[in-house]
């Protein structure tokens, strides 16, 4: 994989440009998809971003979102846009399993592939081009720091400040993890410089849902949620019923598993949901331990230190047992 500062003298002339960002994107795979689309249109680029699923209702404010294909609804659209393609940005994903029925035509299309990620053990065999930086606190960061690298920090617009600033705030966790460096705080004062309105940004995020996801949060964490103080460990499951229920949408359990980790002494904190095709699973964690090696080692999964995903195709039952098992063989790390 070349360095990602090579691909600078492609973009002199005007590309047909496509922008992938990983399944059921969350802010910072929609602001970074958005951000550079947004940066390449100005560049006089013929841009489209195509997303592998659908995405959460939160996130349509984001200027741009409007023109995101959804793969799985447009399929034969889409594979024309990549197959017309000069140029393909893979954003906010280290391997193409991650974007699900868009996979095999992305390891066998030929077109110019580049990444910019910051998960760890990216499949770098995939990309001719990109970045992976696990140091970063998010792919917007990567994509700001990637237009600053190109020269053309000038074209820093308002609608790719607030793209750039969701990903990176909401990755950060509102910037209170350690993540959120001295550069990202740069970062954010550059943006406020050319005119970002950040409190606008928070409450199109955090403030903008229906009433059934605060109910449903607290269906989980009166009844749902168990402690486990013996291995510093908590632990909620959602059955596909409860998800009925309260009709849960795409993008409404954002956030969630984070709630156990404000309990005093908890390190690890999971959620695991019964999605009907398959078992969703998030890991958070607190201090030295690596949610990213118990994601890989026991759920098919990955991500970061502190945050990250898995799967599961077994009954949710079976799963809550894996992860229980699973949570005992660690003691030592969480006690």
């Amino acid at each position: 994989m070349k360095p990602v500062e090579q691909i600078f003298p492609l973009l002199k002339q005007p590309k047909k440009v496509v922008i992938i960002m990983h399944l059921k994107p969350d802010a910072d795979a929609m602001g970074s998809s958005l951000g550079l689309y947004h940066f390449l249109v100005e560049l006089g680029h013929e841009v489209t971003v195509i997303s592998p699923t659908n995405w959460a209702d939160w996130l349509k404010w984001m200027k741009g979102s409007e023109h995101v294909i959804d793969y799985e609804l447009n399929m034969e659209r889409a594979n024309g846009f990549l197959d017309s393609a000069d140029l393909i940005f893979c954003l906010d994903f280290n391997t193409l399993d991650r974007t699900r029925k868009m996979s095999p035509r992305l390891q066998e299309t030929r077109k110019t592939k580049i990444l910019i990620d910051h998960h760890q053990f990216p499949r770098t065999e995939f990309f001719e081009y990109g970045w992976s930086d696990t140091s970063k606190s998010s792919t917007c960061e990567m994509v700001y720091d990637f237009i600053v690298a190109s020269g053309f920090c000038d074209k820093i617009n308002i609608p790719i400040a607030e793209c750039l600033y969701a990903g990176v705030m909401a990755d950060t966790g509102s910037f209170r993890f350690t993540s959120a460096t001295a550069s990202v705080h740069r970062m954010v004062a550059d943006l406020m410089d050319k005119g970002l309105e950040h409190s606008k940004i928070h409450e199109n995020l955090f403030d903008n849902f229906l009433e059934n996801r605060l109910r449903f949060i607290g269906h989980v964490l009166l009844n749902k949620l168990e402690i486990f103080y013996e291995f510093n460990t908590a632990l909620i499951s959602v059955s596909w019923k409860e998800l009925v229920k309260y009709q849960i949408k795409t993008g409404d359990t954002e956030g969630i598993v984070n709630y156990p980790l404000s309990i005093q002494g908890i390190k690890l904190a999971a959620l695991i949901i019964d999605r009907d095709e398959e078992i969703k699973c998030s890991f958070r964690s607190k201090g030295n331990f690596d949610v990213n090696v118990f994601a890989r080692t026991y759920f098919e999964g990955g991500g970061h230190f502190n945050a990250a995903g898995g799967r599961s195709s077994d009954t949710l039952e079976h799963t809550v047992q894996r992860f229980l098992r699973a949570m005992k063989e660690n003691a030592s790390q969480l006690q």
